[in-house]
Protein backbone atom coordinates (compact mmCIF):
# COMPACT_ATOMS: atom_id res chain seq x y z
CA UNK A 1 0.00 0.00 0.00
CA UNK A 2 1.64 3.30 -0.71
CA UNK A 3 1.64 6.48 1.35
CA UNK A 4 -0.74 8.76 -0.56
CA UNK A 5 -3.33 6.16 -0.44
CA UNK A 6 -3.74 6.32 3.50
CA UNK A 7 -3.14 9.90 4.15
CA UNK A 8 -4.91 11.46 0.73
CA UNK A 9 -3.82 12.82 -3.11
CA UNK A 10 -1.61 15.60 -2.17
CA UNK A 11 -0.13 17.38 0.91
CA UNK A 12 -2.02 20.94 0.19
CA UNK A 13 -5.26 19.18 0.45
CA UNK A 14 -4.01 17.34 3.33
CA UNK A 15 -3.21 20.37 4.54
CA UNK A 16 -6.15 21.70 3.73
CA UNK A 17 -8.17 18.78 5.16
CA UNK A 18 -6.69 18.60 8.20
CA UNK A 19 -7.21 22.73 9.23
CA UNK A 20 -10.69 21.80 8.09
CA UNK A 21 -10.85 18.77 10.59
CA UNK A 22 -9.10 20.84 13.53
CA UNK A 23 -11.55 23.56 12.68
CA UNK A 24 -14.42 21.16 13.18
CA UNK A 25 -12.88 19.77 16.51
CA UNK A 26 -13.01 23.03 18.11
CA UNK A 27 -16.61 23.73 17.29
CA UNK A 28 -17.71 20.43 18.28
CA UNK A 29 -15.78 19.95 21.55
CA UNK A 30 -16.96 23.84 22.25
CA UNK A 31 -20.69 22.38 22.21
CA UNK A 32 -20.04 19.18 24.00
CA UNK A 33 -18.24 20.63 26.87
CA UNK A 34 -19.14 23.90 27.23
CA UNK A 35 -23.23 23.49 27.00
CA UNK A 36 -23.87 19.74 26.67
CA UNK A 37 -21.75 17.87 29.45
CA UNK A 38 -22.55 20.63 32.17
CA UNK A 39 -25.88 20.34 31.90
CA UNK A 40 -26.29 16.58 31.64
CA UNK A 41 -27.76 16.57 28.31
CA UNK A 42 -27.46 13.27 26.32
CA UNK A 43 -27.44 13.60 22.68
CA UNK A 44 -26.47 10.12 21.70
CA UNK A 45 -23.26 8.55 20.17
CA UNK A 46 -20.07 7.51 22.30
CA UNK A 47 -19.92 11.39 23.87
CA UNK A 48 -23.52 10.33 24.97
CA UNK A 49 -22.03 6.96 26.86
CA UNK A 50 -19.19 9.46 27.82
CA UNK A 51 -21.53 11.71 29.71
CA UNK A 52 -23.33 9.14 31.01
CA UNK A 53 -20.26 7.25 32.22
CA UNK A 54 -18.98 10.60 34.07
CA UNK A 55 -22.09 11.61 35.64
CA UNK A 56 -21.92 7.62 37.10
CA UNK A 57 -18.46 7.23 37.93
CA UNK A 58 -16.84 10.61 37.90
CA UNK A 59 -14.27 9.36 35.32
CA UNK A 60 -13.28 12.45 33.10
CA UNK A 61 -15.49 12.01 29.65
CA UNK A 62 -12.23 12.73 27.26
CA UNK A 63 -10.40 9.83 28.07
CA UNK A 64 -13.86 7.68 28.29
CA UNK A 65 -14.67 9.03 24.91
CA UNK A 66 -11.29 8.02 23.62
CA UNK A 67 -10.87 4.38 25.07
CA UNK A 68 -14.25 3.48 23.59
CA UNK A 69 -13.13 4.35 20.05
CA UNK A 70 -9.76 3.19 19.98
CA UNK A 71 -11.58 -0.40 20.83
CA UNK A 72 -14.23 0.32 18.49
CA UNK A 73 -11.29 0.50 15.86
CA UNK A 74 -9.40 -2.10 16.72
CA UNK A 75 -12.61 -4.05 16.33
CA UNK A 76 -13.05 -2.75 13.09
CA UNK A 77 -9.83 -2.46 11.52
CA UNK A 78 -10.32 -5.43 8.94
CA UNK A 79 -13.90 -4.04 8.04
CA UNK A 80 -13.13 -0.37 7.29
CA UNK A 81 -10.34 1.65 5.06
CA UNK A 82 -7.09 2.65 6.01
CA UNK A 83 -7.71 6.09 5.44
CA UNK A 84 -10.76 6.03 6.98
CA UNK A 85 -9.10 4.63 9.75
CA UNK A 86 -6.27 7.45 10.19
CA UNK A 87 -8.56 10.67 10.05
CA UNK A 88 -10.82 8.89 12.45
CA UNK A 89 -7.84 8.27 15.04
CA UNK A 90 -6.29 11.71 14.54
CA UNK A 91 -9.68 13.79 15.20
CA UNK A 92 -10.25 11.34 18.10
CA UNK A 93 -7.21 12.12 19.66
CA UNK A 94 -7.68 15.81 19.22
CA UNK A 95 -11.17 15.55 20.61
CA UNK A 96 -10.30 13.51 23.62
CA UNK A 97 -7.36 15.75 24.50
CA UNK A 98 -9.69 19.20 23.97
CA UNK A 99 -12.60 17.55 25.86
CA UNK A 100 -10.54 16.85 28.80
CA UNK A 101 -8.61 20.28 29.04
CA UNK A 102 -12.27 21.99 28.89
CA UNK A 103 -13.58 20.34 31.38
CA UNK A 104 -10.32 21.22 33.47
CA UNK A 105 -11.10 24.64 32.60
CA UNK A 106 -14.57 24.25 33.54
CA UNK A 107 -14.70 22.72 36.94
CA UNK A 108 -15.17 24.77 39.97
CA UNK A 109 -15.10 23.60 43.22
CA UNK A 110 -18.39 24.46 45.04
CA UNK A 111 -19.01 25.05 48.87
CA UNK A 112 -18.68 22.01 50.41
CA UNK A 113 -15.29 20.74 48.40
CA UNK A 114 -17.14 19.11 45.91
CA UNK A 115 -16.06 19.85 42.32
CA UNK A 116 -18.73 20.72 39.62
CA UNK A 117 -18.53 21.90 36.12
CA UNK A 118 -19.47 25.35 35.79
CA UNK A 119 -22.79 26.08 33.88
CA UNK A 120 -22.06 29.26 31.86
CA UNK A 121 -25.05 30.43 30.53
CA UNK A 122 -26.62 29.95 34.53
CA UNK A 123 -29.30 27.64 34.92
CA UNK A 124 -31.08 27.78 31.24
CA UNK A 125 -31.34 23.95 30.60
CA UNK A 126 -32.92 24.29 26.91
CA UNK A 127 -30.60 27.36 25.77
CA UNK A 128 -27.96 24.96 26.69
CA UNK A 129 -29.54 22.15 25.00
CA UNK A 130 -30.19 24.27 21.42
CA UNK A 131 -26.50 26.17 21.30
CA UNK A 132 -24.62 22.53 21.87
CA UNK A 133 -26.46 20.44 19.83
CA UNK A 134 -26.19 23.45 17.13
CA UNK A 135 -22.30 23.67 17.42
CA UNK A 136 -21.78 19.73 17.99
CA UNK A 137 -24.06 19.39 14.35
CA UNK A 138 -22.24 22.43 12.69
CA UNK A 139 -18.90 21.04 14.21
CA UNK A 140 -19.41 17.27 12.88
CA UNK A 141 -20.48 18.71 9.65
CA UNK A 142 -17.19 20.16 9.13
CA UNK A 143 -15.35 17.10 10.13
CA UNK A 144 -17.48 14.94 7.71
CA UNK A 145 -16.99 17.97 4.53
CA UNK A 146 -12.78 17.82 5.25
CA UNK A 147 -13.51 13.66 4.91
CA UNK A 148 -13.37 13.14 8.76
CA UNK A 149 -14.96 10.62 10.85
CA UNK A 150 -15.83 11.36 14.95
CA UNK A 151 -15.76 7.56 14.89
CA UNK A 152 -18.34 5.82 18.12
CA UNK A 153 -21.27 4.24 16.79
CA UNK A 154 -20.29 5.41 13.00
CA UNK A 155 -18.36 2.57 13.31
CA UNK A 156 -20.78 0.08 14.75
CA UNK A 157 -22.81 1.31 12.00
CA UNK A 158 -20.55 0.91 9.13
CA UNK A 159 -19.38 -2.58 10.34
CA UNK A 160 -23.13 -3.71 10.50
CA UNK A 161 -24.33 -2.38 7.55
CA UNK A 162 -20.92 -4.21 5.85
CA UNK A 163 -22.48 -7.84 6.17
CA UNK A 164 -26.09 -7.23 6.58
CA UNK A 165 -28.76 -4.99 4.55
CA UNK A 166 -29.09 -2.48 7.44
CA UNK A 167 -29.31 1.14 6.54
CA UNK A 168 -26.30 3.28 8.08
CA UNK A 169 -29.23 6.07 9.22
CA UNK A 170 -31.55 3.32 10.75
CA UNK A 171 -28.66 1.78 12.72
CA UNK A 172 -27.34 5.11 13.93
CA UNK A 173 -31.21 5.98 14.72
CA UNK A 174 -31.63 3.20 16.52
CA UNK A 175 -28.06 3.27 18.61
CA UNK A 176 -28.72 6.99 19.20
CA UNK A 177 -32.23 6.25 21.30
CA UNK A 178 -30.78 3.59 23.11
CA UNK A 179 -27.87 5.96 24.56
CA UNK A 180 -30.20 8.51 25.42
CA UNK A 181 -32.66 6.24 26.86
CA UNK A 182 -29.63 5.35 28.61
CA UNK A 183 -29.53 8.58 30.41
CA UNK A 184 -32.53 7.80 32.63
CA UNK A 185 -29.97 6.16 35.08
CA UNK A 186 -27.77 9.13 36.03
CA UNK A 187 -30.92 11.14 38.14
CA UNK A 188 -34.02 8.92 37.39
CA UNK A 189 -35.43 11.61 35.30
CA UNK A 190 -37.88 11.50 32.44
CA UNK A 191 -36.92 15.35 31.33
CA UNK A 192 -33.18 14.34 30.66
CA UNK A 193 -34.44 11.77 28.29
CA UNK A 194 -36.59 14.40 26.55
CA UNK A 195 -34.00 17.24 26.68
CA UNK A 196 -31.62 14.70 24.92
CA UNK A 197 -33.47 13.59 22.10
CA UNK A 198 -34.81 17.22 21.37
CA UNK A 199 -31.09 17.70 21.22
CA UNK A 200 -29.89 15.14 18.82
CA UNK A 201 -33.19 16.14 16.32
CA UNK A 202 -31.46 19.49 16.40
CA UNK A 203 -28.06 18.72 16.34
CA UNK A 204 -28.97 15.61 13.21
CA UNK A 205 -31.41 18.47 11.43
CA UNK A 206 -28.11 21.32 11.46
CA UNK A 207 -25.66 18.52 10.39
CA UNK A 208 -27.49 17.66 7.44
CA UNK A 209 -28.74 21.06 6.22
CA UNK A 210 -24.65 22.51 6.73
CA UNK A 211 -23.65 19.82 4.40
CA UNK A 212 -26.33 19.63 2.14
CA UNK A 213 -25.77 23.47 1.42
CA UNK A 214 -22.04 22.76 0.95
CA UNK A 215 -22.72 20.22 -1.43
CA UNK A 216 -25.50 21.76 -3.59
CA UNK A 217 -24.74 21.69 -7.36
CA UNK A 218 -26.74 23.34 -10.04
CA UNK A 219 -27.00 22.62 -13.77
CA UNK A 220 -27.07 24.95 -16.63
CA UNK A 221 -28.79 24.29 -20.00
CA UNK A 222 -27.69 27.19 -21.98
CA UNK A 223 -28.78 28.38 -25.59
CA UNK A 224 -27.09 31.33 -27.66
CA UNK A 225 -25.72 32.39 -30.68
CA UNK A 226 -22.67 33.57 -28.88
CA UNK A 227 -22.25 30.34 -27.20
CA UNK A 228 -18.75 29.39 -27.96
CA UNK A 229 -17.84 32.66 -26.35
CA UNK A 230 -20.10 32.10 -23.31
CA UNK A 231 -18.18 28.46 -23.18
CA UNK A 232 -14.30 30.02 -23.09
CA UNK A 233 -15.49 32.54 -20.70
CA UNK A 234 -17.10 29.84 -18.26
CA UNK A 235 -13.92 27.50 -18.97
CA UNK A 236 -11.26 29.99 -18.41
CA UNK A 237 -12.81 32.43 -15.87
CA UNK A 238 -14.26 30.01 -13.34
CA UNK A 239 -12.75 26.84 -14.13
CA UNK A 240 -15.33 25.15 -14.85
CA UNK A 241 -16.15 22.34 -17.50
CA UNK A 242 -18.69 23.02 -20.34
CA UNK A 243 -20.53 20.11 -22.62
CA UNK A 244 -21.24 20.98 -26.12
CA UNK A 245 -24.91 19.73 -26.65
CA UNK A 246 -26.31 19.41 -30.69
CA UNK A 247 -30.20 20.76 -30.63
CA UNK A 248 -33.24 20.95 -32.85
CA UNK A 249 -35.98 23.41 -32.46
CA UNK A 250 -38.69 21.26 -33.11
CA UNK A 251 -40.91 23.41 -34.73
CA UNK A 252 -38.44 25.93 -36.54
CA UNK A 253 -36.05 22.76 -37.67
CA UNK A 254 -33.39 25.03 -36.72
CA UNK A 255 -29.84 23.69 -35.52
CA UNK A 256 -28.49 25.19 -32.45
CA UNK A 257 -26.15 24.20 -30.09
CA UNK A 258 -26.51 23.96 -26.15
CA UNK A 259 -24.13 24.39 -23.51
CA UNK A 260 -24.68 21.88 -20.31
CA UNK A 261 -22.97 23.84 -16.92
CA UNK A 262 -22.71 21.77 -14.07
CA UNK A 263 -21.24 24.14 -11.05
CA UNK A 264 -21.47 24.81 -7.47
CA UNK A 265 -24.45 26.66 -6.08
CA UNK A 266 -22.36 29.90 -4.93
CA UNK A 267 -20.75 29.99 -8.91
CA UNK A 268 -24.58 30.43 -9.96
CA UNK A 269 -24.44 34.41 -9.40
CA UNK A 270 -21.02 34.76 -11.12
CA UNK A 271 -22.45 32.55 -14.48
CA UNK A 272 -25.67 34.63 -14.64
CA UNK A 273 -23.50 38.20 -14.50
CA UNK A 274 -21.47 36.14 -17.47
CA UNK A 275 -24.17 35.42 -19.29
CA UNK A 276 -25.65 38.40 -19.09
CA UNK A 277 -22.41 40.43 -20.57
CA UNK A 278 -21.81 38.44 -23.49
CA UNK A 279 -25.85 37.49 -24.43
CA UNK A 280 -28.41 39.28 -22.65
CA UNK A 281 -31.04 37.41 -24.92
CA UNK A 282 -29.69 34.21 -24.38
CA UNK A 283 -31.59 31.26 -23.23
CA UNK A 284 -30.89 30.25 -19.75
CA UNK A 285 -32.27 27.15 -17.81
CA UNK A 286 -31.00 26.69 -14.01
CA UNK A 287 -31.63 23.62 -11.67
CA UNK A 288 -30.61 22.16 -8.23
CA UNK A 289 -29.16 18.71 -9.14
CA UNK A 290 -29.10 16.40 -6.08
CA UNK A 291 -25.78 14.92 -6.43
CA UNK A 292 -22.61 15.89 -8.88
CA UNK A 293 -19.60 13.38 -8.16
CA UNK A 294 -16.39 13.53 -10.40
CA UNK A 295 -13.02 16.22 -10.90
CA UNK A 296 -14.32 19.19 -9.41
CA UNK A 297 -16.98 18.08 -6.91
CA UNK A 298 -17.37 15.40 -4.50
CA UNK A 299 -15.69 12.14 -5.50
CA UNK A 300 -17.20 9.29 -5.80
CA UNK A 301 -17.18 7.51 -2.57
CA UNK A 302 -16.17 3.28 -2.26
CA UNK A 303 -18.64 1.21 -0.77
CA UNK A 304 -17.65 0.43 3.03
Amino acid sequence: MKFKDIIGPSPWQLLRDYMQMLLGTIIYTLGYTCFLLPYKIVSGGVTGISTIFFYLTGFPAGTTYFIINIGLLLIAMRVLGWRYLVRTIIVTLLISFAINMMQTQLTETIVNGTPKLMHIIGEQKFMACVIGALLEGGGLATIFLAGGSTGGTDIIASSVNKYWDISLGRMLLTLDIVIIGASYFIEQDIEMVVVGYTAMLISNTFLDYVINSARQSVQFIIISEHYEEIAEEVNTQLERGVTVLSGEGFYSKEKRQVLLILAKRYESRSIFQLIKHIDPRAFVSMSNVEGVFGEGFDPIKKKI
